[in-house]
């Protein structure tokens, strides 16, 4: 049942890990659409939605290189299936429970694993086994845009959903939605066990201590950092921040948000593509630069439905297409023994980020009444993050065996 008498093909695995991304990030960056409704139905603040939005992308970030470190050892195929439960709980915890102390620690926990289990991390390591090294970036832009796709095909079905049954019937649906589509998925991802034993030669605590000493991994995790802060913050807060500045069409925020994977899609592909022609921290570096100036430029144009999607349309170009030049460069440097794990490890930097990000709006808008102070913040890191990936070293190791050898 959990092995395989052979690898799967690399088409095998882009279609059920399409399909996986496509749901999980799909149906989480739709989360923005709850804030309201679950707060005004229980009489929160905004900041208590904030914080289980933000203890969620924590948790996924903790969780998520414990979840690559089983995956590299017993198989993507568990993790994911363990994931499709813990997200389905999740969703359904969002739906029944009223206490926010409850609401903020249940939730948080249960999708936070969820999504360690089913997104990016958990799946990379099989990814990079079964394409060749030729064509490794590319199936990390592959399995960037399906999670994109997600995001653009999910958001109006989770509005529409909201609008005709109610946000609790939504929340029931998209469980029942994950578990039976991830569940089947995951039974495509199975490996016979001399595969997923491969290659292990180098123990855990060797692999975290190389990585954590290597200063290129170090600028990899402080880039994203920035990438998680400003990614969360907009996906959940730019609802709310477009009625409180009078655009009071729910419908605009659901296109941009819609716009956003919908753009992403060719984003996070072209960096696939590009990233196999020209070195991935100029890349990298661009992508960061960018973001900086188009969130700038938002902010001073004046705010109608049109510069709404213009600026969705822009950043969705550059939304998650840091994820397939940021593991081609893990595979390339370190190899794929341990992918899944380094994967998750820095994208824990990431969830840190969006902890802060998404809890930060939230906490600051209570207090001030405006998202000010926490747009120039996104614009300053930008700027931060797109020097410190300049210097990235992405030449493979040369380890002491090797040299020995």
């Amino acid at each position: 049942m959990f092995t395989a008498p052979r690898a799967p093909n690399l088409k095998t695995v882009l279609i059920a890990t399409g399909v996986i991304l496509t749901l999980a990030m799909g149906v989480r960056h739709g989360f923005g659409l709850w804030m309201q409704p679950i707060s005004q139905a229980n009489g929160w603040s905004r900041e208590t939605y904030s914080l289980a939005m933000a203890l969620q992308n924590l948790m996924w970030g903790a969780f998520g290189p414990f979840a690559g470190m089983v995956a590299d050892r017993f198989g993507t195929m568990r993790v994911v299936l363990a994931g499709a439960f813990a997200y389905m709980g999740g969703l359904l915890w969002m739906a029944l429970v009223t206490q926010p102390a409850l609401f903020v620690i249940g939730s948080g926990i249960l999708i936070g694993l969820g999504l360690a289990c089913t997104a990016f991390g958990a799946v990379s390591g099989i990814i990079g086994r079964a394409a060749p090294p030729e064509r490794r970036s590319w199936a990390f832009g592959i399995s960037g845009a399906a999670s994109s796709f997600g995001q653009f095909m999910l958001m109006p079905v989770e509005q529409t959903l909201i609008s005709s049954v109610g946000w609790q019937t939504a929340l029931y649906l998209l469980a029942a939605l994950v578990v039976f589509l991830m569940v089947p998925m995951s039974f495509r991802l199975r490996e016979p066990a001399h595969v997923k034993a491969a290659g292990h030669h180098q123990s855990i605590g060797a692999a975290l201590g190389e990585a954590l000493r290597n200063r290129s991994f170090l600028l990899l995790v402080t880039g994203y950092f920035v990438c998680g802060f400003q990614l969360i913050f907009i996906g959940v807060h730019l609802p709310a921040y477009l009625k409180d500045k009078g655009v009071l069409d729910p419908q605009v925020a659901v296109t941009a948000l819609a716009l956003i994977g919908l753009f992403n899609i060719f984003g996070s592909y072209m960096a696939g593509q590009l990233g196999g022609k020209v070195p991935k921290r100029y890349l990298l570096s661009f992508i960061y630069f960018a973001r900086a100036a188009i969130i700038a430029l938002f902010l001073l144009a004046p705010l109608s439905p049109l510069t709404v999607y213009i600026f969705a349309a822009a950043m969705g170009v550059l939304w998650l297409s840091t994820v397939p030049l940021t593991n081609g460069i893990i595979a390339g440097v370190f190899g794929l023994s341990h992918m899944s794990m380094l994967a998750g490890l820095v994208f824990f930097s990431h969830q840190i980020g969006s902890f802060i990000g998404v809890w930060l709006g939230g906490y600051l808008f209570d207090l001030q009444g405006s998202y000010d102070v926490v747009w120039g913040i996104a614009i300053g890191l930008g700027v931060i993050a797109g020097l410190a990936n300049l210097p990235v070293d992405e030449r493979p190791l040369v380890r002491a065996q090797l040299k020995a050898a």
